[in-house]
């Protein structure tokens, strides 16, 4: 396992870049140049990730490819397609979008994005980047999502099944899965769950934690590792159970000493 997160500073150059990543004590970082940089700079990135030995996790794809309007969805599509080369050229684990929403907002929440009927689009929407790009050494991934598809271990199995495609892969947030007091209150099992059957699949995760508030009807907020019910203990102890070497990304906090804290905490929670 390999805690990373985002960098703070002027970040101008590999270099640059590398001497910001380590001042955190980080060993995984976000991709850290976009799609219009040329071959050269992705190259020279990739170089010093390398030689720094830090794990380039993984290239953004925000946007929604089963968008009900087809200016969005065509533009979205274009926009994964390009995240999921770049993440292929320069190394990272993977590319990570999620599966997207039919509602007005990109990240949902639609009476139809449950349905099997997006669970089909879905699937023609990963197969259609996935057999485009081609890529050879990373892969596409969907985050698991408390109101969209993958919304559980399991439904993520059938979409791996129903995608079949080497290049499609887990991208595991377990705070993202907790959208009841059932599932809060049990996440220490959600979490052996979700390690037991996608942890063959899994090239990303993401740390951040989540806390039920004592107010009617149910709100649940995301929070600071550390700060709220999140079974972190068995989610470090998962992790590092895993045979292969996965990162585990920090990120929404509000800033860089809210980021130092969590890392703090996660780095405390490995020592024991």
């Amino acid at each position: 396992m390999r805690l990373g997160g985002p960098v703070f500073g002027k970040c101008d150059s590999p270099e640059a870049w590398v001497k910001l990543v380590n001042a955190t004590g980080y060993r995984a970082a976000y991709c850290p140049v976009g799609t219009e940089a040329d071959s050269m700079t992705i190259k020279a990135y990739e170089s010093a990730a390398k030689k720094a030995d830090i794990m380039i996790a993984e290239c953004g794809a925000w946007s929604n490819p089963i968008s009900r309007d087809l200016k969005i969805r065509s533009e979205a599509t274009d926009k994964c397609k390009k995240q999921l080369a770049l993440a292929d050229e320069i190394g990272a684990q993977c590319c990570v979008n999620i599966a997207g929403s039919k509602g007005a907002s990109w990240d949902g929440p639609d009476k139809n994005d449950l349905t099997s009927e997006t669970f089909d689009e879905i699937v023609s929407s990963v197969r259609g980047i996935i057999d485009a790009v081609k890529p050879k050494r990373s892969f596409y991934a969907l985050e698991t999502m408390p109101r969209m598809y993958p919304d559980s271990a399991d439904s993520y199995l059938e979409l791996i099944k129903a995608i079949d495609r080497r290049a499609f892969a887990v991208h595991l947030d377990p705070v993202n899965l907790v959208c009841s007091p059932q599932r809060y209150f049990k996440n220490s099992e959600l979490l052996r769950e979700c390690f037991m059957k996608l942890g063959p699949y899994i090239k990303s995760c993401h740390a951040k934690d989540i806390i039920l508030r004592d107010k009617l009807t149910v709100h649940l907020e995301e929070c600071r590792p550390g700060t709220g019910g999140l079974d972190y203990a068995v989610y470090l102890k998962e992790l590092e159970k895993l045979e292969h070497d996965v990162p585990l990304m920090l990120e929404h906090l509000p800033d860089e000493e809210e980021y130092r804290l969590g890392a703090e905490y996660i780095r405390k929670g490995l020592a024991i």
